[in-house]
C-alpha cells in the first residue's frame, strides 16, 4: 500500500472510530429519540391527533431530555458514573445558552466532562487523606462541572448559534442565486444538525409562499422535507448495520418516512460522519428530478412524511414529487450502503 493509500486508509478509520465514539452516546439513547419521535409525531398541531396539552412534552424533550442524556452517555464513555454526572451538569450551560438542541453541544460537553475529572482523580486522588475523600469527591465534581458548564454558556452554546446562522445564509445564498440542487449541500448537514425547523420556517416556507402566491406552487417546499435522503440510510442500517441500529431501524423508517420526524435519522447519520455524503448526494439528486420534472408543493408539508408531502402536492405533480422521493433514496441508500460495508471491512482489517 503505498504512503498516500495508508494515511487515505487511516483517516477513513479515524472518522469511522469517531463514528463509534458517537454511537456509544447515541445508541443508548435511541429509546428516548423514538418515544419523543412518537409524541411529536401525534400530538403537535399539524400531527396525525393533535393535542394541545401533550404537545407541552415536545420541546422539552427536544432541548433538555435528549441532549441531557447525551450528555450523560458521553461522560460515562470515558468515566462511568462519575464522568457522566460532570458531563451532564457541563451539558446544561449550552442548552440554556441557545435556543436550537443544543445535541452537538452535548456530544462535547459530556466526554469532556468525563475526561476532565477522570484526569482529576488520576493526579490528585491518591494524594487525598481518607478523611477528607468524600468531600473532595463531591467538590471537585462541582467544581470542574461548574466551570465547564460557564463554559458551555458562554463558548458551546454560542459556537452552535454561529454555525446555525452560517448554514441558514448558505442556504439563502444559493436560493437567490437559483441554484437549488446544491443548497442541499447546505441543507442536508443542517438539518443531521438539528437545524432544520431554523432552514425550514425561517427561509424556505415563507419564500416558498411567497411563490405558491404567484405560480400555485413551490419546489421550496419540498427541499427540506424530502423523507428521501433519510430513508435511503435507515433502509441502508436495516440490512447492513449492526446490532443496536439495525435493531432500532425498522421504528426508525416508521416515524420517520410515515410520521414524518425526520430528526430520527439524524443520530444514524451522526454516529458514521462519512453518511453525510449520503445525505447530500441523495439531497441534491433529488432536487434535481423535481427540477427536471417541475414538481411543486401548494403549501408547507408538516410533519415532513410522505403521507403529508403527497396531501400537499400540487394538481399533476404527483409523479415528479414521488420520483424524486425515490431518486433520494435510492441515491443516499447506495451510497450509505457502500460506506458501511467499507467500515466494516476497515475495521476488520484493524482487529
Amino acid at each position: 500500500m503505498t504512503t498516500s493509500k495508508a494515511k487515505q486508509h487511516g483517516l477513513v478509520y479515524q472518522l469511522q472510530q469517531l463514528g463509534n465514539r458517537l454511537s456509544d452516546m447515541v445508541m443508548p439513547n435511541i429509546g428516548a429519540f423514538i418515544a419523543w419521535g412518537l409524541i411529536t409525531a401525534l400530538f403537535i398541531p399539524s400531527g396525525w391527533l393533535p393535542n394541545p396539552e401533550l404537545n407541552q412534552i415536545v420541546e422539552p424533550m427536544q432541548l433538555f431530555l435528549l441532549p441531557l442524556l447525551i450528555a450523560y452517555s458521553g461522560g460515562k464513555m470515558i468515566y462511568g458514573h462519575r464522568g457522566a454526572v460532570v458531563g451532564t451538569i457541563a451539558a446544561m450551560g449550552g442548552i440554556v445558552a441557545s435556543s436550537v438542541p443544543m445535541f452537538i453541544g452535548a456530544m462535547i460537553l459530556g466526554p469532556l466532562g468525563g475526561f476532565l475529572i477522570k484526569q482529576f482523580d488520576e493526579r490528585f486522588g491518591k494524594k487525598v487523606p481518607e478523611a477528607l475523600e468524600v468531600l473532595v469527591s463531591n467538590f471537585s465534581a462541582g467544581i470542574i462541572g461548574f466551570l465547564l458548564t460557564i463554559a458551555g454558556f458562554y463558548l458551546i452554546g454560542p459556537a452552535i448559534a454561529s454555525l446555525t446562522a452560517v448554514f441558514a445564509a448558505g442556504v439563502e445564498a444559493m436560493i437567490d442565486r437559483h441554484l437549488l440542487a446544491l443548497a442541499n449541500v447546505a441543507i442536508e448537514p443542517a438539518k443531521v444538525l438539528f437545524l432544520n425547523s431554523a432552514i425550514n420556517h425561517g427561509i424556505l416556507t415563507p419564500l416558498g409562499i411567497q411563490q405558491v402566491t404567484e405560480n400555485g406552487k413551490s419546489i421550496l417546499f419540498l427541499l427540506e422535507t424530502n423523507p428521501g435522503p433519510g430513508l435511503g440510510v435507515l433502509l441502508a442500517y436495516l440490512f447492513y448495520g449492526h446490532k443496536e441500529a439495525k435493531a432500532s431501524a425498522p421504528g426508525a423508517i416508521l416515524i420517520h418516512f410515515i410520521g414524518g420526524i425526520h430528526e430520527i435519522y439524524f443520530p444514524y447519520v451522526l454516529m458514521k460522519p462519512l453518511l453525510f455524503l449520503a445525505v447530500i448526494s441523495g439531497g441534491v439528486s433529488g432536487t434535481l428530478v423535481f427540477q427536471l420534472m417541475d414538481a411543486g408543493l401548494s403549501g408547507a408539508a408538516a410533519p415532513g412524511s410522505i403521507i403529508a408531502l403527497l396531501g400537499m402536492t400540487a394538481k399533476g405533480n404527483h409523479l415528479a414529487v414521488v420520483s424524486g422521493v425515490l431518486m433520494s433514496v435510492l441515491v443516499s441508500f447506495l451510497i450509505s450502503r457502500w460506506l458501511l460495508k467499507r467500515d466494516q471491512s476497515i475495521e476488520k482489517t484493524h482487529i
